[in-house]
């Protein structure tokens, strides 16, 4: 599952790409562009009549009892049984939908650990692409969010089977926000996107001996050697 993606466009940009102002409080920090479970991510949802760039923490908050007995805090991030209570209410509420931000996103492909390949996917044509998100709050006062996954297309799934995130048109964004499921949860089109292979270093190399990448591919990965 994906849990780690990037929003490297800076704040003025996705205020002017959804026409959104930000809500957030004044004390809050605009996130690094490197995001992971529990940073603090911008989204975007609908506040009043109008749409907020706010900040939330990435991942409904659960407690988990860990294989020695003790229980602890964990985020779940994406969103995958949408039957599962755990979810249902906020898909039911329009109000709870939100528009996740982002540049790429990643997932490791096979191979032996400690040296898995790291593919990095995109969107070529748009800068700015966005998940199909959920949120709540939180009994703090602050509030989290995850995003729906779905099957995985053609070019993510020889590198993660399991699931790919939902990516939403532009054009069908605010039919998410307006509390529509449906044909929405659905493999965006592999044609559309790109994703690059950046290998673990080797170890004993020098850093000035090594750039991390590999080939960039379109629409249908190709075989590495």
């Amino acid at each position: 599952m994906c849990n780690r993606y990037r929003v490297t466009e800076a704040e003025a940009a996705l205020m002017q790409r959804y026409g959104a102002q930000p809500i957030y409080p004044p004390d809050e920090t605009y996130p690094p562009p490197e995001l992971f479970p529990k940073r603090t991510p911008p989204v975007i949802r609908v506040e009043g009549d109008a749409r907020g760039l706010d900040l939330m923490s990435w991942g409904f908050p659960t407690m988990i009892k860990g294989a020695t007995g003790i229980v602890r805090e964990k985020p779940v991030t994406n969103v995958r049984n949408l039957t599962s209570p755990f979810w249902r209410s906020a898909l039911k509420d329009p109000a709870r939908r939100c528009l996740v931000p982002f540049t790429a996103f990643s997932e490791y492909g096979p191979g032996p650990t400690g040296a898995k390949p790291l593919y990095w996917f995109d969107v070529p044509s748009r800068p700015i692409a966005s998940f199909a998100g959920i949120w709540r709050p939180l009994s703090d006062g602050k509030r989290a969010y995850a995003f729906l996954t779905c099957e995985p297309n053609s070019l993510v799934a020889p590198i993660h089977p399991k699931a790919m995130p939902v990516i939403l048109h532009e054009e069908d964004e605010q039919r998410w926000l307006d509390g529509e499921l449906g044909d929405l949860v659905a493999p965006f089109p592999s044609q559309l996107m790109k994703v690059e292979r950046f290998d673990p270093k080797p170890k004993g190399t020098p850093k000035e001996e090594f750039t991390a990448g590999g080939d960039a591919m379109g629409g249908e990965p190709q075989p590495t050697a």
